[in-house]
């Protein structure tokens, strides 16, 4: 009777002393999709809801046609913070003049005007907490977190206060969303809502 040879633990299950650093991310073998690098360590992410699906594509496409020239919109794409942090935020809003190379697969976190993040389950403590300490210390000046209350999209809006560096939050919205900064949007946020919940909802 043949043994089956036993599979080899990937590289990345053991993590080197210190942990793992900015550049592992391009050169670790196999490394799930979405893979972010948060204080050292890999966070792998879990399967995608359809909320947090239908959100990221909302805000992608909206702020695409109303982003001003020189600002660019892209989804689920890492940020350089140092050499332990490479998170990968839902949607950013990047300078322009960064976006110069078809391969590359970062952008630095000095280019990124705002962040999104829309929360799961198991990413509400680091985006609730872990992250926004993170984007703030990157001096990236705009925030927003979107969260599913009851199949409705929230989106809870943060500035960083430059005496501080902290985040202070400006606004929370519900069905509809307008700032004017890092430019004018104005959304309804109830397009995120599943069609055949818009449906049913009585007006």
């Amino acid at each position: 009777m043949s043994i089956e040879p036993e599979a080899s633990e990937p590289r990345w299950a053991v993590p080197p002393e210190g942990g793992w650093t900015a550049d592992d991310l391009d050169t670790l073998p196999n490394l799930p999709p979405h893979t972010e690098l948060i204080d050292g360590s890999l966070v792998f992410v879990s399967p995608q809801t359809l909320f947090h699906s239908r959100a990221v594509s909302f805000f992608e496409w909206q702020l695409q046609s109303l982003v001003p020239p020189g600002l660019e919109v892209v989804r689920e794409f890492t940020i350089d913070i140092d050499r332990y942090n490479r998170p990968e935020p839902d949607v950013i809003v990047i300078d322009g003049d960064v976006v110069d190379d078809p391969n590359q697969t970062r952008f630095p976190a000095e280019a990124v005007r705002l962040a999104i993040e829309v929360v799961s389950p198991e990413s509400r403590s680091r985006d609730r907490e872990t992250k926004p300490v993170k984007y703030a210390r990157a001096t990236i000046p705009h925030y927003w977190r979107v969260e599913n209350h009851d199949g409705r999209a929230v989106v809870y809006v943060f500035e960083r206060e430059p005496a501080t560096g902290a985040y202070t939050s400006t606004g929370i919205f519900h069905d509809r969303m307008k700032v004017s900064v890092p430019f004018t949007v104005d959304l309804d946020l109830t397009a995120i809502t599943a069609r055949r919940s818009r449906a049913a909802d009585p007006e």
